[in-house]
């Protein structure tokens, strides 16, 4: 959550800083400030809002002309979206100026401490007790008071810091929350991701957990949490800014929508090699495989429902016995892990706190861990023991769509490749499974042709109160993540159930009129969930089924009959999510929502 910027060079700092912060608004859109050095006071401008209001805000002010300063963008934590809980904020007086991602578990008490030394607080947050913090410990050495802050703090940040005293530097540090470093010519960059700085340098550098970064005009120093200098290599960033532009689209969720065959094709095809998964990225032996008593899945929202999906997968062909589990539950069960079992943890942006720490309590329990991540080099991808890269390009638009497929793509790599190594798979079975993969990428092709079809639909249901989402098996799985897309982009209530259990209690909510939209797209349940479809019919139900094939039956008990393509059962979610991704889009448009920065939402959620 939240997004920093900062900047240093011979250019005027304020527009870079805007436009850092716009790339970043993904990540955080409550409120938005900078501070940039001008004839060497610090000169802060914030305001609750977006980065636009910030930007307005800046046009009817005084030009700020100075070429060093950090900015904000905010996904409020502790306190309301107002100015006074903008970022940034500021300590000892105005020495110091401070902007931060994360949550700071401790500073009541630190308050309660500066407090009775004298410090003043003008806001709610917990940003405002760090930088009253690292005033206190200031004394000359900023490398010094951010090691001092660092021991006294419990909890995650990414800070970045300018001093009043030294004006021509910049402070950077981390621990649990992304931070990159920018190297220019004569110019240097702070970021919370690539995006922000990638129109200025491929060059980057990763900060890594404990370490700081002091950035000037002509060079930047590194330290380690002792004080010690530290060498860093570059990061050479290969892929293209314009991926993370909208490219003519209205949205990037529909943009993004859009790019799916692309990013499954580009997961799957390099690991498919004649008629074989190959996985060098995978470090380990078909025996050692052989040798799990469990795989453990974890992941957060999204990433969670492909891990629900990945557990009926992994143990349909592998038939090794899988939990999933909510990252943000995994650790707090002390859950059983022993030497030898796998974690497979799912992720996004490689940055989400909850499945980081459930990353490091698996890994502190034995387990090897494999994480498949979109980012490269993020920090669970470089804290895991192997990494499986989605090929999906940078995701802007708060609700993933072509991460959550590419997610997809990889799951079902490894579904095939531990079938194998287990002695479940022939050659020619396994032959025939990825050719039904690498069909993949064509038939999304021709789901995106139902776009005027769901656009129908939605100007239909849009004045719906309620939408209840029911599946059985993988259908079920995917009915959660067609229920998560629906309510977080066009804020109708909705829920998703396993089929089965609508006579357990659900069926008491549905009225006449409710929508209901029913996956039956798992041929070997498809009777089962066409029962289930009748009883919600039967209490007034309007139902939108979605059937693999023709199934021209399910026509009597549907109001609408949504048709994906024949494909193996283990595949059908791959098509199942597309339909459901562009009816959320569309409900979101007729209900006047704002598709790609849902209200309350970010795009990384980097705070537990």
């Amino acid at each position: 959550m939240c997004g920093i910027v900062g900047y240093i060079g011979e250019n005027c700092a304020s527009p870079v800083l805007l436009d850092g912060l716009k790339k970043l608004e993904y990540r955080g859109y409550d409120s938005a400030g900078l501070a940039v050095v001008e004839n060497g006071e610090v000169q802060v401008v914030k305001t609750k809002g977006r980065v636009a209001d910030l930007e307005q805000k800046l046009q009817e002010s005084k030009p700020l002309s100075g070429t060093v300063g950090i900015g904000h963008t905010r996904w409020a934590t502790h306190g309301a979206p107002t100015d006074a809980n903008a970022h940034p904020h500021t300590g000892g007086n105005g020495m110091v100026t401070l902007v931060h991602n994360g949550i700071i578990e401790n500073y009541i008490a630190l308050k309660s401490m500066l407090e009775t030394a004298g410090y003043t607080f003008v806001s709610e947050t917990d940003t405002e007790v760090l930088a009253q913090l690292f005033a206190y410990y200031y004394k000359g050495d900023a490398v010094a008071a951010m090691r001092k802050v660092m021991q006294t703090v419990r909890g995650s940040y990414a800070v970045a810091v300018l001093t009043k005293d030294c004006p021509d530097r910049i402070l950077a540090a981390k621990k649990d929350s992304p931070l990159i470093v920018g190297k220019g010519e004569g110019e240097n960059f702070l970021a919370s991701d690539i995006p922000a700085v990638l129109k200025y340098t491929r060059d980057c550098y990763l900060l890594n957990d404990g370490e700081i970064a002091v950035l000037e005009k002509d060079r930047i120093l590194f330290f380690d949490s002792t004080g010690a200098p530290l060498q860093k290599e570059i990061y050479r960033v290969t892929w293209d800014a314009e991926s993370a532009q909208k490219g003519g689209y209205k949205h990037f969720m529909k943009k993004e929508i859009a790019e799916q065959p692309k990013a499954v094709r580009d997961t799957l095809s390099p690991r498919i090699v004649n008629g074989k998964v190959e996985l060098p990225e995978l470090h380990l032996t078909d025996g050692e495989i052989r040798a799990v008593g469990k795989i453990h899945i974890v992941a957060c929202g999204s990433a969670w429902h492909v891990g629900m999906a990945a557990k009926y997968i992994l143990e349909s062909l592998a038939g090794i016995p899988c939990e999933t589990d909510l990252a943000s539950e995994f650790r707090y069960r002390d859950p059983i892990v022993r030497e030898g079992d796998i974690c497979i943890v799912i992720s996004q942006s490689g940055e989400t706190a909850d499945t980081l720490a459930a990353l490091r309590e698996a890994k502190r329990k034995g387990a090897h861990t494999v994480s498949i991540v979109n980012v490269v080099a993020s920090t669970i991808a470089r804290e895991s023991d192997d990494v499986i890269y989605t090929m999906a390009g940078p995701e802007i638009a708060v609700a993933t769509t072509k991460a959550f497929s590419a997610q997809l793509a990889v799951v079902y790599l490894l579904g095939l490749y531990f079938a194998r190594a287990v002695g479940r798979l022939t050659e020619a079975e396994e032959q025939a499974k990825c050719a039904s993969l690498l069909e993949l990428p064509a038939q999304i092709e021709e789901l995106l042709k139902l776009d005027e079809e769901m656009a129908k639909l939605a100007r239909q249901f849009s004045a719906a109160k309620n939408v209840f989402f029911i599946g059985r098996g993988l259908d079920y799985a995917i009915s959660l993540e067609g229920s998560l897309k629906l309510k977080e982009i066009s804020y109708i209530h909705s829920e998703a159930y396993a089929a089965g259990e609508l006579k357990h209690g659900t069926i008491s909510l549905i009225e006449p009129g409710t929508p209901v939209v029913a996956i039956a797209t798992q041929e070997a349940l498809f009777e089962k969930t066409l029962g289930n479809i009748k009883e919600v019919r039967a209490r007034g139900a309007r139902v939108i089924a979605l059937v693999s094939g023709e199934h021209k039956e399910v026509s009597e008990f549907a109001d609408e009959v949504i048709h994906i393509p024949q494909a193996d059962a283990t595949v059908t979610p791959s098509l199942d999510v597309i339909p459901l991704q562009l009816f959320a889009y569309y409900m979101a448009l007729e209900r006047g929502c704002d598709v790609d920065k849902p209200r309350n939402l970010a795009k990384s959620v980097t705070v537990e």
